[in-house]
């Protein structure tokens, strides 16, 4: 036999066995991994969003002790950030379709204690630019990848509900940031500085316990490292035997195994692109209000004299409507068609900017508060999910980073231009701008694919 047509034969087989090893291990109806992965991919995902909540009640003290202007406040809070956040889930990204999630999971998690240490030790703009951007750039890498993880690893029928457990510990993560902010801001001179410290510790420990998790099969089998795959599926069927869990025999699918390419090079193409689009244009139009409410409200409440405690304060009863819609989500996750409960969560960010532009008093402010967080909780793994489920496993975090960072320009149109609104039209129709932006997400997520309780092939072809 020549040796092109044994290479042929070898490179058949190993696309056949993988094709074998998804389809035993999609067969397997439960989480098939100890209870305590969720927990520690959760506990980077609460570093996370404590991360994005932080440095907006950090901001003003670090404005006065480093006398910066409101633009030098911007620069730092919003921009930097803001193109870590892009570069990093892009570059990161890229990485992990190419050489895999599990090592650059790994790199992503010790960005973000780098940069939260390096954030706690600035003594300047130049300073603190410089690792607001490393931290920008783990934030949202790490976004891409554990989305993309846990979509890979978790079957179909229940991919919603575990995507939005990891979540929701995760999310605890913004609900309880403004209580801390609370105690150490307004207190102490370093009470800034503690507060970038606890994201150091809390990412630190994410790392040392990230080293338990497996590679995902998905990943492996397309790459023809089918021994290991088969060996990780192996033990998650053994998992679920254990647990008295039968196991249906496996439906084998016809699978994409193309690869080679660079990643991103598969996105401009057919369906991909047109997704791309649509996705790209949701979160634009999502982040501009979502950068907009967490990075301006409590500056431009402020400037409506009331004080920066109450601001915090009415920011921080607010938080709780956090976990509360990622609880409502671990319900309805697989029950309802994804892209409709995105458009369910934007109708309820709507009515929440309505209430909080009113001003109305502190219950109607702290109630508009709420609902907005709540909305967010609804929202965002939902459409996270929502966006992996839409991309090839040989471009998923790829198609994930331009959809979503494209998407995070968005943010930085949002947070400069509220105070512009509210400037000239007055805070309540400038809350209520933000709250019909939002709206337009939901609507555009609504020409997106189906993708509750399939196949990740059967969603992203």
């Amino acid at each position: 036999m020549a040796l092109s047509e044994q290479q042929e034969t070898v490179s058949s087989d190993l696309v056949e066995r993988g094709r074998n090893v998804i389809a035993r291990m999609d067969r397997i109806p439960i989480w098939a991994f100890p209870s305590s992965l969720i927990v520690i991919i959760g506990t980077g995902y609460f570093f996370t969003f404590f991360d994005i909540t932080d440095i907006g009640f950090a901001m003003p003290a670090i404005a006065t002790q480093f006398n910066l202007t409101n633009s030098e406040t911007l620069f730092v809070a919003l921009a930097v950030g803001l193109v870590g956040y892009i570069l990093g889930s892009y570059v990161i990204g890229t990485l992990a379709d190419r050489y895999g999630r599990f090592n650059t999971m790994l790199a992503t998690i010790a960005l973000t204690a780098i940069g939260s240490f390096g954030d706690a030790s600035a003594t300047n703009l130049l300073t603190l630019s410089i690792w607001r951007f490393v931290t920008g750039m783990g934030v949202g890498a790490d976004l891409n990848l554990v989305s993309t993880y846990i979509g890979e690893l978790s079957p179909p029928h229940i991919r919603g509900r575990m995507s939005v457990l990891t979540f929701f510990i995760g999310i605890i993560g913004q609900a309880v940031t403004p209580f801390i902010a609370l105690a150490l801001v307004p207190s102490f001179d370093i009470g800034w500085r503690l507060l970038f410290v606890i994201g150091g510790v809390i990412a630190g420990i994410a790392l040392l316990v990230r080293f338990q998790l497996p590679e995902s099969p998905r990943w492996l089998a397309l790459h023809g490292r089918v021994d290991k795959a088969d060996q990780i599926v192996t033990k998650m069927e053994k998992f679920a035997v254990t647990k008295g869990v039968a196991l249906p025999e496996p439906i084998v699918r016809d699978l994409s195994t193309e690869k080679g390419k660079f990643p991103t090079s598969y996105l401009f193409h057919g369906q991909y692109l047109k997704r791309l689009v649509i996705l790209a244009s949701m979160w634009f139009f999502w982040y501009i209000g979502n950068y907009g409410f967490l990075g301006d409200a409590a500056t431009l409440l402020s400037a409506q004299n009331i004080t920066i405690s109450n601001s915090i304060l009415y920011l921080a009863v607010g938080a709780l409507g956090y976990p509360v819609g990622a609880a409502a989500m671990l319900k309805l996750a697989d029950r309802v068609e994804r892209k409709r409960l995105i458009f369910g969560a934007t109708v309820v960010w709507l009515m929440g900017m309505l209430l909080f532009g009113t001003l109305a008093n502190d219950v109607v402010i702290s109630v508009g508060s709420f609902l907005a967080s709540m909305a967010l909780g609804m929202y965002l793994q939902v459409a996270y999910t929502f966006t992996v489920e839409s991309y090839p496993t040989r471009a998923r975090t790829s198609g994930f980073a331009l959809s979503d960072g494209l998407g995070h320009l968005g943010g930085a149109v949002g947070a400069l231009a509220l105070p512009v609104i509210v400037a000239a039209v007055g805070f309540q129709l400038g809350f209520a701008t933000i709250g019909a932006t939002g709206l337009a997400a939901g609507l555009l997520s609504l020409a997106g694919p189906s993708a509750t309780r399939k196949h990740l092939e059967q969603v992203s072809g």
